[in-house]
């Protein structure tokens, strides 16, 4: 199933310290990683609620459930409603032709490198205000290849966005602008160097996942060729 495949590479994309896997269900630990990366990903029909929470539980963290319709068991979200699980941050999984990408970006394509250099880090923790060296550390567990663009203004890297191919789909993650810099084409034109990268890499298609609140972000994906597959969300106590 396309929605399943993609949810998994976007979580190998963004791999957590820990993972066990119980059945069909990843059940993730990452201390000073971004929440979501310790989301648990139950991903097939059966109730692993309890054991989800006993792994969450011995590891001092609370437990997060990545809800996606037609992936989990119909009867989950229910389920952790009435346990008490509040429903938090609906997302949208996007996808796009990397050749419709590489056609609308409309923009010059950015600097590409195979690693995140310390102007890139520097940009991307600006915008998002997390821990670089807990960063680092998740993009050294990323096993499949990755790019990292950036957009210049006036010898300033602006604009951020790194790039995971697998089974011929290119995730994009981790894209960032600086205030100053938003509205100048600076995204479209990472956008462009990664969809370049793709493909070159072989990588006909690209995803991404995004807040659906993010409207400004939406409609620069909208215009890059980018449509929603599905909307999912996250069920947290």
């Amino acid at each position: 199933m396309l929605l399943k495949t993609l949810q998994e590479c976007a979580a190998r994309a963004q791999p957590a310290a820990h993972v066990e896997e119980a059945g069909g269900w990843w059940l993730r630990h990452s201390p000073g990683d971004a929440w979501w990366v310790s989301a648990v990903l139950p991903h097939d029909r059966e109730n692993r609620v309890a054991r989800a929470e006993e792994f969450c539980t011995e590891r001092g963290s609370g437990a997060r459930f990545q809800i996606t319709p037609g992936v989990c068991a119909d009867d989950l979200d229910r389920m952790l409603d009435a346990r008490g699980y509040a429903r938090g941050h609906d997302m949208s999984l996007q996808i796009a032709s990397t050749s419709e990408v590489l056609r609308q970006s409309h923009s010059d394509a950015g600097e590409v490198t195979a690693r995140p250099t310390d102007e890139w880090l520097a940009a991307w923790q600006a915008v998002t205000t997390r821990d670089v060296s807990a960063e680092r550390d998740l993009l050294s567990r990323v096993e499949h290849p990755s790019a990292y663009a950036s957009a210049e203004v006036d010898g300033q890297v602006v604009a951020v966005g790194r790039a995971v191919t697998e089974e011929g789909w290119a995730g994009v993650f981790g894209m960032a602008t600086l205030p100053h810099a938003r509205g100048q084409g600076a995204a479209r034109s990472v956008l462009a160097a990664l969809a370049s990268w793709a493909a070159a890499h072989e990588a006909n298609h690209m995803y991404l996942q995004m807040e659906k609140a993010n409207t400004t972000a939406f409609r620069l994906y909208e215009r890059t060729g980018f449509r929603e597959v599905c909307t999912y969300h996250y069920r947290i106590r």
